[in-house]
């Protein structure tokens, strides 16, 4: 069975065509056969979590990064959050908060110690209290553990961008 959408063909090109490109300019896949970031997965040892903010942001690197099964990195990290009222109302009441997270972290070769990478991520996140205080805790919460997952993925970005430089096979 035949197609007579004229634009199937273009798509069939354009699919052979991508991959040949990418092919053509060097590109290799971070995560793939001597990719640079392939030595992250399952082998980074993360700080252990000390509160919410970090359980949070603990729990999405291993989710990224997995669980370390021989280790060889070691990653620290710290987190600074600030909440601040936005929408405010002619009596005085926030209806609407942002969340401003910082996040700095270290990743340390775990035999020698020497820092490999590190750095700090920026981001924020923003939730609405206008209903009711059950409500607007439990949207507290949610923009907590959002701004960690943002974070903690803007820390694996940069560790896969650097990995190059530093993991040499």
């Amino acid at each position: 069975m035949s197609s007579s959408d004229p634009s199937s063909g273009r798509r069939a090109f354009l699919a052979l065509l991508v991959p040949a490109l990418a092919a053509a300019c060097g590109f290799t896949p971070v995560y793939g056969t001597g990719g640079p970031a392939r030595a992250l997965l399952n082998r980074v040892r993360i700080e252990d979590p000390t509160d919410k903010n970090a359980f949070d942001l603990v729990e999405r690197l291993e989710e990224r990064l997995g669980r370390p099964q021989n280790v060889a990195f070691r990653l620290s990290y710290g987190i600074t959050t600030q909440s601040r009222g936005l929408g405010i109302t002619p009596d005085n009441s926030t209806t609407r908060y942002n969340i401003d997270g910082v996040a700095t972290y270290l990743l340390s070769d775990a035999e020698t110690g020497t820092p490999l990478a590190q750095g700090d991520v920026t981001t924020f996140v923003s939730y609405s209290a206008s209903g009711s205080t059950v409500a607007t805790d439990a949207a507290e919460e949610d923009a907590y553990e959002r701004l960690m997952r943002l974070l903690a993925d803007q820390i694996v970005s940069e560790l896969i961008a650097s990995s190059a430089g530093w993991n040499v096979p």
